[in-house]
């Protein structure tokens, strides 16, 4: 084994002869052995979905560590629903106050639907071993209002909750979201943009 991820249950094996690396998934090894760095084994080579190389049958040559906690996906983290509604109720209270424009509803609902979507389909490639969509596109669409879909694609299909590197960065995000909501939502900001509007309207051609 060259790489092993062991909280996503996936790794590369480097043949002894010269070749390209070869994806390995957790369900391919024996059930009493954990794979790791450096540990030497045979397989069978096979194809995923999408037509791209996978080990399978894969056999330890070296000893090998018993299994002392099996696999799983990563853990839940239900604390962060708490970030929806504790958003609603601002929502609602900016809405009332200020009466934001209504189009800004079907923007974080769109988003959202995106961003599931999208932690839906990086999940699955992550487990079959295919093309993976960049973190930076996870993140664009929930800094532009998708976050609460981000967060209930994440539990839902348990993606992307244990990479601290990435939780810090979803999270920013997330706080720059809410922070650009208020302020555009203010009714000297909404004065501004619809006078540069009307402004832009007005422009000659």
């Amino acid at each position: 084994m060259t790489t092993w991820t062991a909280d996503r249950g996936f790794g590369f094996i480097t043949p002894s002869i010269d070749g390209p690396e070869i994806f390995a998934h957790i369900s391919a090894f024996p059930g009493s052995t954990v794979p790791h760095v450096g540990l030497r084994v045979v397989y069978e080579e096979g194809r995923n979905a999408d037509g791209k190389r996978r080990a399978e049958r894969i056999v330890p040559l070296a000893p090998v560590k018993i299994l002392q906690q099996s696999w799983s996906p990563s853990p839940r983290d239900s604390a962060s629903y708490l970030a929806i509604p504790a958003f609603l109720g601002i929502a609602i209270f900016i809405a009332v106050l200020w009466q934001p424009p209504f189009w800004v509803l079907w923007l974080y609902l769109g988003m959202s639907a995106i961003c599931f979507a999208g932690y839906g389909v990086d999940k699955r490639a992550a487990v079959s071993g295919s093309w993976r969509i960049p973190e930076s596109s996870l993140l664009l669409p929930g800094l532009l209002g998708g976050w609460p879909g981000a967060i209930l694609g994440q539990q839902i299909f348990r993606h992307k909750t244990k990479k601290s590197a990435f939780r810090v960065q979803f999270w920013s995000s997330v706080v720059l979201n809410v922070i650009l909501f208020v302020v555009f939502a203010s009714p000297p900001v909404q004065a501004l943009l619809v006078e540069s509007f009307d402004f832009w309207l007005r422009a000659p051609s």
